[in-house]
């Protein structure tokens, strides 16, 4: 029995998700994400212009008359989600955490699948792996998954990329669409994305927070690493000290940038002080533009 409150929470996600595939991101996945492949349709009569190359010779020899093959792309595929869930996810300085603006970004791209009559799966992953749902199809799957990103209480609180990134490799026997969201706080993961970027489409939905980037002079404050556990006493009225924070996350932000930029993942940035509408919107417009 889901709780209503949780209920309450996850129909309000699908009827704010639903109206910007249904206005905004359906087409725009659709012309994004290309399907593996052609197949054919049927014939039809040829007419002035079409490629001579699609000519049924077969078809035209019974029938007396010029018939063309028509084909048309195969459309199925698997998206699978690959969310992080450890403790530096339930962070947020603003409005929402980074846990909610990735469970809204799974969701677009959940309803946005299953209205191209895609599959959709789901791995939830701290340093292992926390849930993993095959991908189906439907409505009633998709909620399911909205569910399981709300719901699920993770076992642990570190952060393991390579167990997720291993883990997908395993039971993704097809090519596939994969969307790790994360904010990449780990290292040592590059093996494993090379690996998978080399047989799936692979994005990298990277969540950021301005409070893990800059902090504000507010004295001192005690500031915990919601995956360790470990706590400094920073003085934030110390220029150097906030200088130095913001300079070690701007290098952190660079080195993953880097990293995707090498092995050629698509690198889609997103602040929770910013909303992601725009930043998926441009990443699928210049997609469609690289694909053309």
């Amino acid at each position: 029995m889901i709780p209503r409150e949780l209920f309450k929470k996850i129909r309000q996600i699908e009827i704010r998700t639903r109206g910007l595939v249904h206005d905004i991101f359906g087409g725009e996945y659709h012309s994004a994400f290309k399907g593996q492949g052609i197949e054919f349709s049927e014939v039809r009569p040829y007419q002035i212009g079409d490629d001579i190359r699609t000519i049924d010779w077969n078809v035209s020899a019974r029938s007396g008359e010029t018939y063309v093959k028509i084909f048309e792309e195969e459309r199925e595929q698997t998206l699978m989600l690959l969310v992080d869930v450890s403790g530096s996810e339930d962070f947020g300085s603003k409005e929402k955490f980074k846990r909610e603006v990735a469970a809204e970004i799974c969701a677009v791209a959940a309803f946005s699948a299953i209205q191209n009559n895609d599959k959709v799966g789901l791995l939830l992953f701290t340093d292992r792996v926390e849930r993993f749902v095959p991908p189906k199809k439907g409505r009633r799957h998709v909620l399911r998954l909205i569910r399981d990103l709300f719901a699920h209480t993770p076992q642990s609180t570190g952060t393991n990329l390579s167990v997720a990134l291993q883990h997908a490799l395993h039971v993704l026997r097809r090519r596939s669409i994969v969307l790790i969201v994360s904010d990449f706080f780990d290292d040592g993961f590059e093996p494993a994305l090379r690996a998978l970027a080399r047989r799936h489409d692979t994005v990298a939905i990277h969540l950021q927070d301005p409070r893990e980037e800059e902090l504000p002079a507010v004295g001192l404050v005690e500031l915990t690493d919601p995956e360790t556990g470990e706590t400094v006493l920073l003085d934030t009225w110390s220029r150097s000290a906030r200088r130095v924070f913001a300079e070690q996350a701007y290098a952190r932000r660079q080195r993953t940038a880097g990293l995707l930029r090498r092995l050629h993942v698509d690198h889609v940035p997103i602040r929770t002080d910013e909303g992601y509408v725009e930043p998926l919107i441009r990443f699928f417009r210049h997609r469609n533009r690289k694909g053309r």
